[in-house]
């Protein structure tokens, strides 16, 4: 069983009357060489990894390898639990979380890349917000991760979730992407909902570069994955109220990748423009280039 784009995906899913999680682990066995029971033992380590890159810094936090970040989870966290936080409990923590993650990256510690280390906050720091706020089981995160490896293989197939190939809209664009369908699908949302959110994620953070400061992945990589994870929250409620896409999933994801291929070399992970070329990013650059 296999599947080249998303509406293969959707004829997948009603075909065998399954979910899109459902349809990636039988893809997994079928086309891999992985058992059942494997993949869920794989699963169990990838959940676990996401977990402790969460919240390791919020409990010890520390400066990253190149200076640019290191604390600010949780600040974050703490501001959260005040009453004059305005995000909102699941929103907060999704923020804090996301931001983590990036700061164990950039401090040498293990992540999962999801589907990038420099967009690697995005997803966990969807799922385990949402998993605290609603009770939701370890299995059912693991489905959610399923369902957005669905997503990120179809965008890594037909489209880009590389930055220097094609912006940081393919790496956060494409990580918001997937977590927003993973979102819908364990919230009871069906098929066509997920990629639905997928679509409208990927079209919120259309033309976005990648502008790394010093060209390490620290800032605005970091703040970015917030907006990632904010945007797939945003998109799974639009989705899962009904809300769709004038632009089918597969034809936004060749548009994101027309945009990506267009913008100037400067803005794809060169660190020559952008955040990085104004007069303070370069200063950075040089000092960074000094340390090392």
């Amino acid at each position: 069983m296999d599947f080249r784009n998303g509406q293969e995906l959707l004829e997948l899913c009603h075909k065998e009357n399954i979910s899109i999680s459902e349809v990636m682990k039988t893809r997994e066995i079928t086309c891999g060489t992985l058992t059942s029971e494997e993949i869920d033992e794989k699963l169990k380590t990838v959940l676990t990894i996401m977990k402790d890159a969460v919240n390791e810094p919020l409990m010890q936090p520390k400066r990253s390898m190149g200076g640019l970040i290191g604390g600010e989870a949780k600040k974050v966290s703490d501001f959260g639990k005040t009453d004059r936080s305005i995000c909102g409990s699941l929103m907060s923590k999704a923020i804090s979380y996301s931001m983590a993650v990036l700061e164990v990256n950039a401090s040498m510690g293990l992540i999962v890349a999801a589907p990038t280390a420099g967009s690697a906050g995005v997803l966990p720091g969807v799922l385990l917000a949402l998993q605290e706020e609603k009770q939701l089981s370890n299995e059912l995160l693991h489905s959610a991760i399923l369902n957005a490896s669905a997503i990120g293989y179809i965008l890594m197939r037909n489209a880009s979730v590389s930055g220097a190939e094609a912006g940081c809209q393919a790496e956060v664009g494409a990580a918001s992407a997937m977590a927003a369908s993973a979102v819908v699908e364990i919230m009871g949302g069906t098929p066509e909902m997920s990629l639905e959110a997928a679509s409208i994620a990927m079209s919120n953070l259309l033309g976005m570069v990648c502008d790394p400061i010093a060209g390490l992945v620290e800032s605005p990589c970091q703040s970015r994955n917030t907006i990632g994870a904010a945007n797939a929250i945003t998109c799974a409620e639009l989705a899962l109220a009904g809300v769709t896409h004038p632009i089918p999933f597969d034809e936004m994801a060749e548009a994101m990748y027309r945009v990506g291929k267009s913008i100037p070399f400067e803005l794809r992970e060169t660190a020559m423009g952008g955040c990085a070329g104004t007069p303070t990013g370069c200063t950075l650059g040089c000092h960074a280039c000094s340390k090392a």
